[in-house]
């Protein structure tokens, strides 16, 4: 696990840039301020009783950061106006600080809404603060989250498999325990923070689309070059939908920020997925 002590100056310029903010009263929710994105995925994997299906992914809330109880809150509402069958989250929650936002956290968390489930893995700052903390604080929020485990959606003796990999940046993830619990008659979506995982995913033909984050898109975007800052686990696939092998790759550019809260071309995204059967 990483040396939380490297962290403790990253945790220092949070502190300050928070009270700045907050004395500045610049945390205010601006709807305008997250883009709705919705993916089509046809598949002809999927059966008629999932024709429809729709998931709302978010990632990389990183609370405490650019996103605070206010903007989070005016986030979840987005979320269940879309009415969503099951959220996904492809973690991240915090980044160096985490006991003073727990509470603001599960506030927010416990007011999701969907049909069928929520679901969850942890990120890289995840593991790096309190992964224990987060996972607690999932299950007090009703929120699955998933450990090299799939959860199965079952309607009329049809499946949909959703998957959940631990985090690759850790070492946390095991493609075998998937692989050993997948149904290879059904289709199956994966979820993993760490969007270059897709070249792994792939390889399980289940699969039909994975989400994740991890990027934040770049936080910046530029014409014709898309996403310039790459990073360890998010060269191939930064930002975006991505064709790999016969399964799609989807990097969500997240709700929240790291360190720098700025982004340029390149707005926090909530995305709305609609699976479609296709002959």
């Amino acid at each position: 696990m990483k040396n939380r002590k490297r962290d403790k100056p990253k945790s220092i310029v949070q502190k300050a840039m928070n009270t700045t903010r907050n004395r500045l009263n610049k945390g205010k929710f601006d709807k305008d301020s997250f883009e709705v994105v919705p993916l089509i995925i046809e598949t002809d994997k999927i059966d008629e009783e999932f024709d429809g299906y729709k998931l709302v992914h978010i990632t990389d809330i990183h609370m405490g950061q650019w996103i605070n109880k206010e903007r989070l809150e005016g986030v979840i509402e987005i979320i269940n106006n879309l009415k969503a069958d099951t959220i996904v989250i492809t973690g991240d929650y915090v980044s160096y600080q985490i006991d003073s936002h727990l509470g603001d956290l599960e506030y927010c968390l416990k007011k999701l809404k969907a049909n069928d489930a929520i679901l969850s893995v942890l990120g890289n700052h995840d593991y790096w603060t309190n992964p224990d903390a987060i996972k607690s604080l999932l299950k007090k929020s009703n929120i699955i989250n998933l450990e090299n485990e799939i959860y199965t959606i079952n309607r009329n003796n049809k499946k949909l498999q959703i998957a959940g990999i631990d985090c690759v940046t850790e070492g946390k993830d095991d493609i075998n325990q998937i692989e050993e619990k997948l149904d290879p008659d059904f289709p199956a979506i994966m979820l993993v923070h760490e969007p270059d995982f897709a070249d792994t995913t792939c390889q399980l033909k289940p699969f039909i689309l994975q989400l994740s984050g991890h990027s934040h898109g770049g936080q910046i975007s530029v014409p014709h070059i898309r996403t310039p800052i790459r990073g360890k686990n998010f060269r191939k696939y930064p930002s975006g939908a991505y064709k790999v092998e016969e399964m799609v790759q989807y990097t969500n550019r997240g709700i929240g920020t790291n360190l720098f809260w700025f982004r340029i071309n390149c707005p926090p995204e909530i995305t709305e997925i609609t699976i479609k059967k296709v002959d």
